[in-house]
This record gives structure tokens, C-alpha cells and sequence, in this order.
């Protein structure tokens, strides 16, 4: 076929996926093609030594021809350690393995509401896979300083001590803290279900737990209705340690995403401790030099870039916050521990929960006087801080001077009267768990006991009138702005007197 044969009118008229194929075609030369592979050395405890691979950076997926994967965790000079996050029957030494060519990503979205993960995007609740197209990367930088803006408004739990005395502010990382069975999971669980109807989305991370622990905080959270705006992402105990590893970072990619849309979103962490140790496993499985009990000295800087991701953007940003709620165990409440003092020093506050109020019978067991919020209080509603500000103050007077009263020394009258009003408060602070309260009830039984109103009600009978005053709350009463002496005379009018039911 001569040159000019070339442009007949046949070729122009061919569909645009004809085109492309010839063009294709065309474009084709045949050349020698060079790939990685490498091969396994050994394989163990969710580890798995590669040689071989010399382009293989850090972070990097790798594909086993068995089915398996891992990503690169360790580089020596002659073997790279990598951690599985998949692992079939018939990984071996000597199977072959090769670069994905990408780095681990989590989906994201909204498909992800009301779903339960585990931290590499396959779905755990018998659902469908996820059909989201957008994906982000599991370990980001954090915002830079100047896309962030100051903390202002306040992120509500529905707990009458934390919402008042230790407030929380979006875009605030706040640490719960305290030893096991003190109602760590519960206070956050708690703050989950009191967003329902305010537009946060909420992230909640399990962590190295149990199954049935898993399912019945899942469980939880359908029931109250609380998982509809809620992404669950598991790494339960049986899971592979690379898994539970992954697991917060999943967490905050997730959330992190909704931040950018300009969505408020809340993550809770269940727990950090647990996290330490399987990066602490993970870390002596191959080979890292270990430093203070064991942990390698990197695990400060593991927390801190997790948790520097929480934060509130500025307008031009999109305006979104994330607030971040991690949990860390103490042991017979040595809060001075290596793990419990990093997170101390890398959050906004703490909330201490005491194993002996918990072993008294006051619930929440949140210990005001080493509990902190160091920037809450100034996202605090400035009616709710008003009320507040000099309640602590009398509260931890009233922890001082009760401590006289266990010599049974005489008391002059002023003092007994202060250490009754400060009983008092002490049973109003009380609080079931998964009852949370709008911050309206606060306001009002703030008013109501500095006004003197609740004096007069017995201690056994102060829940009773609580809740009854949650029912007139709930059903009208003075907006947050309003005058206190319109609270005040609303109060009179519909705070129940002692021995009724309601007013």
C-alpha cells in the first residue's frame, strides 16, 4: 500500500473506541519489560521478611502471588520487613512477592455512614463492599497553622459534669483516662449518642477488643440510633496486629475527609493503650531497638502525628472540625505512666476517672480536681460558663473541707452549710450512664442550685426531680440567651417542689 492509501475517507468515519485501540496499536513497540519481585524469607506473628524488592520504600503495598499483602514497615541492607494485613493458609517462605504500586488508602465518603469496617475499607456487617470512588491516604501530614482556626464552639456530650466543669470544644483533643471497668468507653460512648440531631459525624475506633465487645458496642449504637451517622471501624483482638495497627489512622482518615467537606465530625480512639502495645509488638518483631519498657522510641511521635490531625479549619478551609476522644488505660491509677503521660502531653485536657469514686458509687467517676480542659472553656456557651465558673471553684472547696469532717470535729454552722450545698451538688452531678442531656438542662439546674432552689430537696429524692425537670426542659423552656431572671422565674414556675412528681 503506497503513502497516500493512508488518508481514505473509511478511517475517518471509525467510533472513537476503534480510534483509540488503532492508535493504541500503533503506539505499540515491542521492548524488554523489567519488573521487582522478590521472595520470602520468612514468615511469622503477622511479619513477614522479604529479599529482593531494592525500589521498595516505606509505606509501600506489597503483593504476595498467593493472595496475600503487607505494607512496608522496616528497611535493612539486605531485607525488608514488612507487616501483613492479609494472609492466606499457603504464605510460605519462598513465595514470590511485588510492588502494588500505591500506598495504603482507606474509602471514604458518605457510603461509609452507618457501615462497621475494618481499617482497610472491607465491610464487617454482612453488607454490601463499599461503593465509594474516593479514597485517601491513611497516614497524612496534619493541617498546616495557617488553614486552622481557634476553637469556639463547644461540642456537647450530654454529661452533666464533663458539659459544665470540663467542657470540650470542637476541634479539641480531649483524653479520657482512667483505669479498666471505670467507664472509660462508656462516658464516650455517651458523647456518640448525644450528637445525634447535630449534625456531627462520628468516627468510633475499636481497638484490640473482643468480639463480643465489638458487637455490643454496635449493638449500642443501632439501638439508640446512633449508628446512622456513625462509621464503626474495627481491629478487633483476633484480627492480624498489622490491622489493629491501622486501625485509628483508618479512623481519622475517615473523619478527616467529612472535615474537608466542612462537616463537623467527632472520633473516638478505644483505646491507645492497646495501640502502643501492637506497635510496640510490631516494633520488636523486627528488630527495632526498644527504648523505655520496651516500646520504641518513636511512639511519642506515632501518637502525636495521629492526634495532631484533629483540629477546626478556618472558613477558607471549608470551615470543618474534627475532635478527637482518645482513651488510654492506667494500672491502680498511675497516671504517671510512660504511655498515660505521652498522651497527656500531646491532648488539649484530660478526664480522669477514678477507680475509687467508681467504687463508691459515683457515676460518672471523673475526678474534678485532675481533670482539665486547658481550651474548652472557651468554646463554653458564655451562659453555661457564667454558671459554671464559680461552681467548680465551690466544688473544690467542698472536696477540702469534707475531708474535716471525718475527725469528727465540730463545725460551725456557715461551714456545715457549705459542706451540705456541696453534698448536694455532688448527687446532682450523679449520672447514668447512656442518658444524655441537652445543654438547656444544664443551664437550668445550674441556676436552680446556685438560686438556692434545690436546697430544700432531699438527697434520695434529687435524681427524681432532675428528671422531671428534663421533662419540662424538653417540652419548652428560655433559649440559652435569654436573661437569667427569665430562667429564674421559669424555674419557679416549673421546678418540681419536694415530694411531687412535677411541677
Amino acid at each position: 500500500m503506497n503513502a497516500g492509501s493512508e488518508n481514505l475517507t473509511p478511517r475517518i468515519s471509525e467510533p472513537s473506541s476503534a480510534r483509540a485501540k488503532t492508535t493504541r496499536l500503533g503506539d505499540y513497540r515491542p521492548r524488554l519489560r523489567i519488573g521487582e519481585y522478590g521472595t520470602v524469607a520468612s514468615v511469622g506473628d503477622g511479619i513477614a521478611w522479604i529479599t529482593g524488592l531494592p525500589s521498595a520504600a516505606m509505606d509501600d503495598v506489597l503483593m504476595f502471588e498467593d493472595g496475600s499483602w503487607a505494607v512496608v514497615f522496616a528497611l535493612t541492607r539486605k531485607r525488608i520487613g514488612a507487616v501483613l494485613l492479609h494472609q492466606t493458609d499457603t504464605l510460605t517462605a519462598g513465595t514470590s512477592a511485588r510492588l502494588a504500586g500505591r500506598t495504603l488508602d482507606v474509602p471514604v465518603g458518605e457510603a461509609l455512614l452507618g457501615r462497621v469496617i475494618d481499617p482497610i475499607g472491607n465491610p464487617l456487617d454482612g453488607g454490601r463492599p463499599l461503593e465509594s470512588r474516593t479514597r485517601r491516604p491513611l497516614d497524612s501530614p496534619s493541617p498546616p497553622i495557617v488553614a486552622r482556626d481557634f476553637v469556639q464552639q463547644p461540642l456537647y456530650t450530654g454529661t452533666r459534669l464533663v458539659d459544665t466543669l470540663v467542657p470540650i470544644g470542637k476541634g479539641q483533643r480531649q483524653l479520657i483516662i482512667g483505669d479498666e471497668g471505670t467507664g472509660r468507653s462508656s462516658l464516650a460512648i455517651d458523647a456518640v449518642l448525644n450528637q445525634k440531631g447535630r449534625d456531627v459525624r462520628c468516627v468510633y475506633v475499636l481497638i484490640g477488643q473482643k468480639r463480643s465487645a465489638v458487637v455490643g458496642t454496635i449493638d449500642l449504637l443501632r439501638n439508640y440510633g446512633a449508628l446512622v451517622y456513625t462509621t464503626v471501624v474495627v481491629g478487633e483482638a483476633g484480627a492480624l496486629p498489622g490491622l489493629k495497627y491501622l486501625a485509628p489512622f483508618a479512623g481519622c482518615a475517615i473523619a478527616e475527609s467529612w472535615m474537608a467537606l466542612g462537616h463537623d465530625t467527632l472520633v473516638v480512639y478505644d483505646d491507645l493503650s492497646t495501640h502502643a502495645q501492637t506497635y510496640r509488638e510490631l516494633s520488636l518483631l523486627l528488630r527495632r531497638p526498644p527504648g523505655r519498657e520496651a516500646y520504641p522510641g518513636d511512639i511519642f511521635y506515632l501518637h502525636a502525628r495521629l492526634l495532631e490531625r484533629a483540629t477546626v479549619l478556618n472558613p477558607a478551609n471549608g470551615g470543618g472540625s474534627m475532635t478527637a476522644l482518645p482513651i488510654v488505660e492506667t494500672r491502680l491509677g498511675e497516671i504517671e505512666a510512660y504511655i498515660p503521660t505521652n498522651l497527656i502531653s500531646i491532648t488539649d485536657g484530660q478526664i480522669y476517672l477514678d477507680p475509687d469514686l467508681f467504687a463508691a458509687g459515683f457515676k460518672p467517676a471523673i475526678d474534678v480536681t485532675r481533670s482539665v480542659s486547658r481550651i474548652g472553656g472557651k468554646a463554653q456557651h458564655p451562659r453555661i460558663k457564667e454558671e459554671a465558673g464559680r461552681m467548680k471553684l465551690d466544688y473544690l472547696q467542698f472536696l477540702e473541707l469534707e475531708i474535716f469532717t471525718r475527725f469528727g470535729a465540730r463545725l460551725e454552722s456557715g461551714m456545715e452549710a457549705r459542706i451540705r450545698r456541696g453534698r448536694l451538688l455532688r448527687e446532682i452531678l450523679r449520672q447514668e450512664r447512656l442518658q444524655p442531656l441537652p445543654p438547656e438542662f444544664q443551664l437550668a439546674w445550674m441556676i436552680g442550685y446556685s438560686e438556692g432552689l434545690l436546697d430544700a430537696v432531699p438527697p434520695a429524692a434529687v435524681q427524681n426531680t432532675l428528671n422531671a425537670l428534663n421533662t419540662a426542659v424538653r417540652s419548652g423552656c428560655p433559649a440559652l440567651e435569654a436573661a437569667r431572671g427569665e430562667w429564674v422565674k421559669w424555674l419557679r414556675q416549673n421546678l418540681p417542689r419536694p415530694g411531687q412528681d412535677g411541677p
